[in-house]
């Protein structure tokens, strides 16, 4: 058996954007792969109505809706006309219309905006789009006004203005200025922004005649709650405040049997990472009511390398809401009741990554990461939570690969029980002495879970134990389990390393003096403050971390209040308590090898951190390394251009083969 290599990344396929048609009886999603020849990913669409075919070839078919039972619309780029007004810097969005029972894909229309999301109605379609506040009316602009438009942005392109936070947004760029806006869009052709140019919208339903959204309205700073839920009447023309309840800050929200269910915090208990509570509006009586108090979150965070796209963690049925949680380190199917109950459904070791639900069909569609595979497609009885696997795109990919099997491992630490995976190496023999990787997930508020990683599976392939566990900070718990606030650094620190304890005594065949240590992001975090506070690792390799709160406030895309909520100290008042978790303050004391990985793009975790940490090793003799890749930001390792995941990959596994073998 082989074992798996580092670029066989490359042929897997990623499953995404799963839905089903109306009446049930089809369901449409994406598969994207690697195209290693141009650096980039392809996208197309596939049909499962019992049997599985693929509808789309060109590669750029990635979003989509269903109009009817027949018939799929999304947005592409095809046509020389419309790559050329891409090229001149025309915002506009063209739709081509599908329809399953054969033929090409025809141009459907063009809106004249950057739309993102949408959804049918009777009277049309509402969309989501960006608008920027210096051109709010864009999308009523003559062809004329338009090219004036594009001729101000050629000529500013060497400039950024910033006047108002956030200001960036990791994966997009500067956003100051921009705006996610919300149109009505009419069968007889008429388009009307019906949010004014300052509003940001998150999360929208349509009820009849009526749009439900709820968003934010900043012109300097962007308040942290956003506590107003909107109706606007498509056929008054008239926007009205339904919900006005300042102290919550509102999440997603769905409509169910005819009510909007909404996901919402006050953040007063647990800081903004807080769960949510879930309330229900009834548009009939306007009554905004507590319906759930929830302390577990209420979507999938089980961390994987092999995925690319997203999809539905929300769907209604009847009466019922239908979820993916994360529940220890596993994505599960839970319903929720209209008498406030919940309960799981599907509860399979994985990852649910998206679902599809119909009215018309009593079978539920997912998209999984189960049985240590790849991502494939799944069908679900709801009443019995019997699983069949429906696809075999990933079959060949894999055929013949060593894939480690996960040694489940708990322990106690802190007065907590700890839960983590060990993955054995290739040929393991017990009588041998073996390295091995401690990865630390991100967040904090995710977790690792018994789903296939790939560059775990590659450095047990290489000889190497992998382990990892879901420290305190992390999700898959309650509030107060997720909550480190003024103590990173200290009670999650002490998970990993009795963690680590742990496998060491219960392998005996790694040898202590060759374990490595990575992570990303909040790994990035932990790997910088481990090296600081213990020798014990051979090396490290440093992902997107943070390694010094002070310069870290205010600068990251997510949010200004980020540093302040999660240290428990504010900037001006208490910088020592900043200082305190910074990992930059221990770092005279390092003596491990540490390469860091950043990208210049990176606006979650920008790059001054990586290289205060980088620079300060360097300045006292430590070996570091630092490899800085351009034009990618925080996703780097999940959705990175693939020959710059191949170049990272890379350079985290020479770096631990030369200081641990």
């Amino acid at each position: 058996m082989n074992a798996v290599e580092l670029k066989d990344f490359l042929k897997y396929r990623f499953l995404s954007g799963l839905k089903y048609a109306p009446g049930g009886k089809a369901a449409a999603f994406t598969v994207s792969n690697c195209n290693e020849e141009e650096n980039s990913y392809e996208s197309r669409l596939w049909l499962y109505d019992g049997t599985l075919r693929q509808l789309t070839e060109l590669g750029g078919e990635m979003s989509f809706i269903w109009e009817d039972e027949s018939n799929i619309l999304f947005p592409a780029v095809r046509s020389a006309s419309e790559k050329k007004r891409r090229s001149g810097k025309e915002m506009f969005t063209s739709y081509y219309r599908l329809n399953i029972k054969g033929g090409e894909a025809l141009h459907a229309f063009d809106l004249p905006f950057s739309a993102a999301a949408i959804k049918k109605t009777d009277w049309g379609y509402a969309v989501t789009g960006t608008v920027d506040m210096n051109f709010p009316d864009y999308y009523k602009m003559s062809q004329e006004e338009r090219k004036t438009a594009a001729k101000h942005y050629e000529d500013e392109k060497d400039y950024e203005v910033l006047d108002e936070i956030p200001f960036w947004l990791n994966g997009s760029g500067v956003t100051n200025k921009q705006r996610t806006a919300l149109f009505a869009v009419k069968n007889d052709g008429s388009i009307k922004r019906i949010t004014r140019p300052e509003l940001d919208v998150g999360s929208f339903v349509c009820i009849g005649n009526d749009i439900y959204f709820n968003g934010t309205a900043f012109t300097d700073k962007c308040p942290i709650k956003n506590g107003q839920l909107y109706r606007y009447s498509v056929e008054k023309e008239e926007l009205s405040v339904a919900v006005d309840i300042p102290e919550l800050s509102m999440g997603n929200m769905i409509e169910v049997n005819g009510k909007i269910w909404i996901s919402a915090s006050d953040c007063s208990r647990y800081g903004v990472n807080e769960n949510g509570w879930m309330y229900v509006f009834d548009p009939e009586s306007c009554e905004f009511s507590l319906l759930r108090k929830e302390e577990y979150n209420m979507y999938g965070s089980v961390g994987s390398d092999c995925r690319y796209g997203g999809g539905s963690e929300w769907q209604a049925k009847g009466d019922k809401l239908y979820y993916i949680a994360t529940r220890e380190g596993n994505a599960v199917l839970n319903v929720l009741l209209p008498d406030g109950n919940a309960e799981t459904i599907i509860n399979k070791a994985g990852s649910i990554d998206g679902i599809a639900l119909s009215e018309d069909n009593p079978k539920a569609l997912m998209i999984a990461l189960y049985d240590n595979r790849l991502q494939e497609l799944y069908s679900a009885d709801l009443e019995s939570g019997e699983i069949t696997r429906l696809s075999h795109f990933n079959d060949e990919a894999l055929e013949g690969r060593y894939v480690a099997d996960y040694q489940n491992m708990h322990i106690e630490s802190r007065g907590l029980n700890i839960e983590g995976w060990v993955l054995l190496p290739k040929d393991f023999d017990p009588d041998k002495k073996y390295p091995a990787i401690l990865d630390i997930h991100g967040g904090p508020k995710t977790v690792y879970g018994p789903v296939f990683y790939h560059e775990m599976q590659l450095w047990a392939g290489m000889g190497y134990f992998v382990f990892f566990c879901n420290p305190k900070g992390g999700d898959g718990r309650d509030n107060e389990f997720m909550d480190i606030r003024g103590d990173y650094g200290g009670t999650d620190f002490d998970n990993i390393m009795d963690f680590t304890d742990a496998v060491l005594n219960a392998y005996p065949q790694i040898d202590p003096e060759r374990v490595c240590v990575t992570g990303g992001s909040y790994g990035g975090f932990m790997t910088n403050w481990i090296i600081g506070h213990t020798d014990r690792f051979c090396c490290a390799a440093s992902q997107r971390s943070i390694s010094n709160w002070l310069s870290f406030h205010g600068v990251s895309d997510i949010g200004y209040y980020f540093a302040t909520d999660q240290c428990g100290a504010e900037f001006f008042d208490d910088p020592e308590k900043l200082w305190e978790h910074s990992p930059v303050k221990y770092a005279a004391g390092v003596k491990t090898p540490t390469l860091f990985i950043h990208s210049d793009e990176d606006y979650r975790c920008p790059l001054e951190q990586g290289l205060q940490m980088f620079t300060a090793l360097k300045a006292q003799g430590v070996p570091a390394r630092l490899c800085l890749f351009h034009g990618e930001n925080h996703e780097l390792s999940r959705s990175g251009k693939p020959l710059h995941r191949v170049r990272r990959l890379t350079e985290i596994t020479n770096w631990f083969e030369k200081y641990s073998k």
